[in-house]
């Protein structure tokens, strides 16, 4: 059997002696079993251990993987210079599973000296390899590495990644450890990195659960917007996982569970069995993705609708005016401000939107601000004509704005705010994942205009409708 062994594993550098300095012991049930995973690596006889990373070069459209001939490492950043590590990096099969993945349309870009000096990209292993290295090595295990950073990709072809490194070591009769590094929610207290979300202790019960019970299917449903308000690092780097066990029984048991420092962490082993045809489940995967897909679009808002159409007549050849034959009156026959969202799995694309209204109706105020989204936004490229059928779109029509003598008259759940200074305006949605206080909004708002901290401003607040 080509993957011999996985597991689960949380990255605090904390939880390594030399870093924790003494709060390394509030994580005792984590080293323990760390530890452990790594003694089950040793035990398992894998000649590579192949570790997925969500901290390293991310991709929107593919999976980076290092091809250096060593792999280097060490918690400098966190006062640990001591704790290095120096790895023989595993070319042949990286190499492999860059073939396989092809051949299944998923993008491996191979990251080497030429790729990170022209994009000034970090090279070395990052702490969502370092940090659980050192109890993998603790344990006894001295095994060359292949590195891979976690991509953006929809989770169907996260997963077939996963199947590619399965048949990669096979091709190569080669026995591996596939091990995925992450934590999970960030925002399971007041005091939590990211802030709070009570959604935070939900989502770990749940993944700790779907892990234990390796219920692949029941990982892939979950719900995006849940998983953005957890908060959490690591369930990509999961799902990639557990692509490499596709097709085989697997006994899947969870070694630990905590959540100190507002942030949870799982520690999970997976044994692999006998060839099971009931988890040959790729094929399925990819085509629930697309029925998903199509029932999504066929349930989409009017005002999603407008948005969708506009784009893909300005791809296939220009601007041109949607039917508005039988327009809802409340679109056809009113103005206001309105900002158009696009998001590729689950991560935002590019978002543009008016204050107030520029044109004679939402439907129009749509059309144009779908286009500025797409094409754009500074923030991002543009957006390409093969992106569209993976766009998610949401619109947000704005209710008109009115002034507020204090911050005790705003909502960021309930309200978007303006922040205005001279000539400087800035404006920032409401229900926005990650802002959870007034002062978290106004700042971000503030930071848009170039407004700087401690100057006189002028706040006014709105409300959306937002259409998905």
């Amino acid at each position: 059997m080509p993957v011999v062994f996985g597991g689960v594993c949380p990255h605090p550098p904390v939880m390594v002696p030399a870093v924790g300095q003494g709060r390394d012991r509030e994580v005792a049930k984590t080293q323990k079993s760390m530890l452990e995973l790594g003694r089950r690596i040793k035990e398992s006889g894998a000649e590579t251990l192949l570790m997925i990373t969500p901290h390293g070069t991310v991709f929107s459209d593919g999976i980076g993987i290092s091809a250096f001939k060593e792999l280097k490492g060490d918690l400098s950043r966190f006062g640990a210079g001591e704790v290095r590590f120096v790895l023989r990096n595993d070319l042949e099969l990286a190499r492999e599973i860059k073939a396989a993945a092809l051949q299944k349309g998923v993008l491996v870009v191979e990251i080497d000296r030429d790729m990170a000096d022209l994009y000034d990209l970090t090279p070395g292993l990052d702490h969502g390899i370092t940090a659980p290295l050192y109890f993998i090595r603790e344990a006894g295990v001295n095994l060359p590495l292949v590195h891979v950073s976690m991509g953006m990709l929809p989770f169907s072809k996260l997963y077939s990644f996963g199947v590619a490194v399965r048949d990669a070591a096979a091709k190569l009769g080669r026995k591996v450890a596939v091990v995925a590094s992450g934590d999970l929610s960030h925002r399971l207290t007041q005091d939590a990195p990211a802030g709070y979300d009570p959604s935070g202790k939900e989502y770990d019960r749940t993944i700790v659960k779907l892990v234990g019970d390796l219920d692949v299917e029941g990982i892939m449903d979950l719900d995006p917007d849940f998983v953005e308000c957890a908060g959490e690092c690591g369930l990509r780097s999961i799902i990639m996982m557990l692509g490499a066990f596709d097709g085989v029984s697997v006994k899947s048991e969870v070694l630990s569970y905590e959540g100190p420092f507002g942030v949870g962490y799982m520690v999970a082993a997976l044994q692999p069995g006998t060839p099971d045809l009931s988890r040959n489940l790729e094929e399925k995967l990819l085509g629930r993705a697309v029925d998903k897909a199509r029932i999504k679009r066929a349930g989409e808002s009017y005002p999603v609708k407008i948005a969708r159409e506009t784009l893909e007549q300005f791809f296939i050849g220009g601007k041109k005016k949607i039917n508005r034959e039988n327009a809802p009156e409340e679109f056809a026959g009113r103005r206001a401000g309105v900002f158009v969202s696009l998001k590729k799995n689950g991560q935002l694309r590019g978002c543009i939107g008016t204050i107030v209204p520029t044109r004679n109706n939402i439907i129009e105020e749509i059309e144009e601000n779908a286009i500025s989204a797409a094409t754009r936004d500074p923030r991002f490229y543009p957006v390409e004509p093969e992106e569209l059928s993976e766009l998610d779109i949401s619109v947000d029509v704005l209710s008109d704005p009115e002034p507020v003598r204090s911050m005790d008259e705003l909502d960021p759940r309930r309200y978007g705010v303006i922040v205005s200074s001279g000539g400087r305006r800035g404006l920032l949605l409401p229900d926005l994942e990650g802002v959870n206080t007034v002062d978290e909004q106004v700042a971000i708002a503030m930071q848009k205009a170039g407004i700087d901290p401690g100057e006189p401003v002028q706040l006014e607040r709105f409300e959306v409708i937002r259409y998905r």
